[in-house]
């Protein structure tokens, strides 16, 4: 299959780039290198530095129709979007537009990765509020205009190729960098918000299921269902907690509880992070 992942060179990307090199796939990544890594490369897969707001029409890839697109390109976390919301905005809304419509016009299957943190409020930040018009994107393609699409939602993605620096990190990767080079574990608040650790190859096992059951029109939450506070995952660490003011914007438990994924894709997230902590230290 010819396979478009945008934002290929991002840490979900790269994991996903190499299960389908490996099925063999004619596949070509699209980023724009905000965050994406040219380390990141797969070899066997095609690199484009294009920016999403700017492409409109996706068939000059491979000189024909692509098969399926992975929606993976944004702008992530909560904290930067305070600052830079126009660039969320331009980014993860127009640039999904832009996508989303080719692949209405030319009936392209498409997976859009939205986000969990929709349930802690809709204008609670404005990189929810940006991934979330995204999914009104697809679902009304969807409604008018024949779009095949689903809508995945990600919990708290770590593993291999995570960020570890700057702005755009999660909490596993920036503690996991501090545990090295033996300092504190930063922590916002008092703690005892809860997160749904979900490993990276646990998603990339989802999406690869999506393409291969051509299971379209689903909203799949990607999540483990089960979440830790932050202060329990400080203690299996046995590292030194640094407590800071709670962050705005953030919300105090995340936790996957749908079952869609399993009834339609057979799939449990099945690594656990406890073990996945334990491995590394």
């Amino acid at each position: 299959m010819n396979i478009i992942v945008t934002g290929g060179a991002g840490f979900i990307g790269v994991n996903l780039i190499k299960r389908l090199v490996k099925e063999g796939h004619n596949v070509t990544s699209i980023d724009n290198y905000y965050t994406g890594k040219e380390e990141n490369h797969v070899e066997g897969a095609k690199y484009l530095k294009y920016d999403i707001r700017h492409t409109y029409d996706y068939n000059w890839v491979f000189n024909k129709r692509p098969d399926v697109i992975f929606h993976l390109a944004a702008i992530a976390r909560i904290q930067p979007s305070f600052k830079q919301p126009k660039e969320y905005f331009t980014t993860n809304t127009n640039g999904t537009l832009n996508l989303v419509h080719y692949c209405a016009e030319n009936d392209v299957p498409l997976v859009y990765a939205g986000s969990s943190s929709k349930y802690s409020g809709r204008f609670k930040n404005p990189y929810t509020f940006s991934k979330d018009i995204g999914e009104d994107l697809v679902t009304l393609y969807q409604k008018h205009y024949n779009l095949k699409a689903s809508i995945v939602r990600f919990y708290n993605v770590y593993g291999p190729h995570q960020l570890e620096e700057g702005g755009y990190c999660t909490v596993i990767g920036i503690w996991l960098k501090a545990l090295r080079e033996n300092r504190a574990l930063t922590v916002y608040g008092d703690g005892e918000q809860r997160r749904d650790f979900t490993h990276v190859e646990d998603i990339v096992d989802a999406l690869i299921r999506i393409k291969n059951r051509n299971a379209w029109g689903y909203e799949f939450e990607l999540g483990r269902g089960v979440n830790f506070s932050l202060n329990e995952i400080v203690s299996f660490l046995k590292a030194t907690p640094n407590y800071q003011p709670k962050r705005p914007g953030e919300a105090r438990v995340t936790l996957n509880t749908d079952t869609k994924a399993k009834e339609i894709l057979d799939w449990e997230a099945k690594i656990n992070l406890e073990d996945y902590l334990a491995s590394y230290l």
